[in-house]
């Protein structure tokens, strides 16, 4: 239906500028499918989880952790990188229990999207988990994070996205993915 979807473009050449504990960086020369050349700055990313995760009475989880990348703590839904040799499902349920405590009794993928499509090859897959209150573990923080969890109703969360307070793009993505197409299912 539409000219080119899906089509990749050819890589002419790629030449790394900065590696990182997260990303590297990397400027490349491609061919595009309708045939132009260009010139970009990738940032080369591992793909992530976002969760959506729900009680049996409607509450959610929503951490606050802090992030360079605003300089502030930030209101969100537990997410983290897919570590390698995992499936977005297997990811989900360690970060919630790494991140919160939480141990998942379901899980299942929304979607996947882009984060930045137009220089980042980051994909996050937002997930839908059912969890038990009562059954938690002990958090496992890596070395540099820092993360608080509660469980609010999610009329709530709605309602903080609405007031802008949650900005991040996966959260809002996760809430309008579910109210579009899992949550009347």
């Amino acid at each position: 239906m539409f000219k080119n979807e899906g089509l990749p473009g050819k890589i002419l050449d790629s030449k790394q500028i900065y590696k990182g504990p997260i990303f590297t960086l990397s400027q490349q020369k491609i061919k595009t499918p309708d045939g132009l050349t260009i010139d970009r700055d990738v940032i080369l990313h591992g793909s992530t989880v976002t969760i959506l995760a729900f009680t049996p009475n409607q509450h959610v989880l929503l951490n606050t952790e802090y992030r360079v990348g605003v300089n502030a703590e930030s209101l969100s839904l537990p997410a983290g990188l897919i570590n390698e040799g995992e499936t977005p499902l297997q990811a989900a349920k360690r970060e919630l229990i790494e991140k919160t405590g939480y141990q998942t009794t379901k899980t299942e993928i929304m979607t996947t999207s882009t984060v930045s499509a137009g220089f980042s090859t980051e994909k996050v897959t937002l997930i839908l988990a059912q969890i038990e209150p009562q059954k938690t573990e002990s958090q496992h923080f890596d070395s540099d994070e820092f993360v608080n969890s509660q469980l609010i109703r999610y009329s709530h969360l709605k309602q903080l996205i609405a007031q802008g307070r949650i900005r991040s793009s996966q959260a809002i993505a996760a809430v309008g993915y579910y109210e579009m197409f899992c949550k009347n299912k």
